[in-house]
């Protein structure tokens, strides 16, 4: 079945939800380790008006390839440079991942087929796991660089500084090519199907 597929009253609130609580999470977890830069931006809130971009949001929804508005952050405020910028990196797909196994068992709980709520339980896991596994790719401007350069030793660093603006163009083209998919489909998957089993085993 191809979730993606559903009326907009199954999508948008589905899309809402995974954007605003990602954006959310990433301003909760910055603040956490000492940085207010997103709370004084008024990003520190679940009001979805607060950190939608209207091309982004319509990306994602068309072509499973979109973007809230970045929480603004200034890591020179962390606690700990590396480990703030590792940890509020993590934080938005660490996010959707836990709003997705919350579905799974919302939806293996309460759900029925043919239901409004079924299908907004599905549209919730499978937005919240795309959105998680995109991130985690380690190119920039996407989380997953930023946990990388958190990661990597000092020794690393430079040559991973010397690629990075190249980033966003590598992206780009492997949306255009449509090589995005070998990589998101084959892990969502994975994810998907080991929350259902977690559920099933607990329920």
């Amino acid at each position: 079945m191809d979730f993606f597929s559903g009326d907009l009253l199954f999508r948008i609130p589905a899309l809402l939800i995974a954007l605003t609580f990602h954006e959310y999470a990433h301003a909760r977890m910055a603040y956490a380790w000492g940085d207010p830069t997103a709370k004084l931006a008024g990003r520190l809130t679940l009001n979805p008006l607060s950190h939608l971009d209207p091309i982004g949001l319509l990306m994602l929804w068309i072509a499973r390839f979109g973007w809230a508005k970045p929480v603004p952050i200034n890591p020179r405020n962390f606690k700990d440079y590396r480990k703030g910028l590792f940890w509020v990196s993590l934080a938005g797909p660490g996010m959707n991942l836990l709003l997705g196994l919350a579905a799974t068992f919302l939806l293996l709980i309460f759900g029925y087929p043919g239901s409004y709520y079924t299908a907004i339980m599905q549209n919730i896991l499978l937005y919240n796991v795309y959105l998680a596994v995109f991130n985690i790719i380690p190119l920039p401007p996407l989380d997953g660089s930023k946990i990388l350069s958190a990661l990597l030793p000092a020794s690393a660093l430079s040559f991973y500084y010397k690629i990075e603006p190249y980033g966003p163009f590598i992206l780009i083209l492997l949306l255009f090519l449509g090589l995005l998919s070998f990589i998101l489909v084959p892990l969502a998957n994975v994810i998907i199907n080991l929350f259902i089993y977690l559920a099933s085993f607990f329920i």
